[in-house]
């Protein structure tokens, strides 16, 4: 199955965000057609959390809580999404602002 390009997929969650009212922004853009696709989600003082893509064990798609089931600060956040861009310079981060936490990934979540 050929899976839509990663900037395809970002141009769909920038438009999902902004009609639920969440500010989305682009904080690292990455390889147009096959990058790693991220997702952190800040909830200000409730911490962050990171959201990998994944392909799910019976190979759907899903998303990986890549920085663990509790939220963390905003600078272990970064330090984490700057230490995957070491391993992969084509990854994309896209940046949504959650203050009330009412932002859910589509799909599975797995845990780590």
């Amino acid at each position: 199955m050929e899976r839509l390009k990663t900037e395809l997929r970002v141009q769909a969650w920038l438009r999902r965000c902004g009609v639920a009212g969440l500010m989305a922004t682009i904080a690292r853009k990455g390889d147009t057609d096959a990058g790693a696709l991220f997702l952190k989600v800040n909830r200000f003082r409730a911490g962050c959390q990171v959201f990998s893509g994944v392909t799910a064990p019976d190979g759907s798609d899903a998303w990986l809580r890549a920085t663990g089931a509790r939220p963390v600060t905003e600078k272990e956040a970064d330090t984490y999404l700057a230490r995957q861009a070491t391993y992969d310079p084509d990854l994309w981060v896209l940046e949504i602002e959650d203050p009330k936490a009412q932002f859910v990934p589509d799909g599975k979540i797995l845990e780590i």
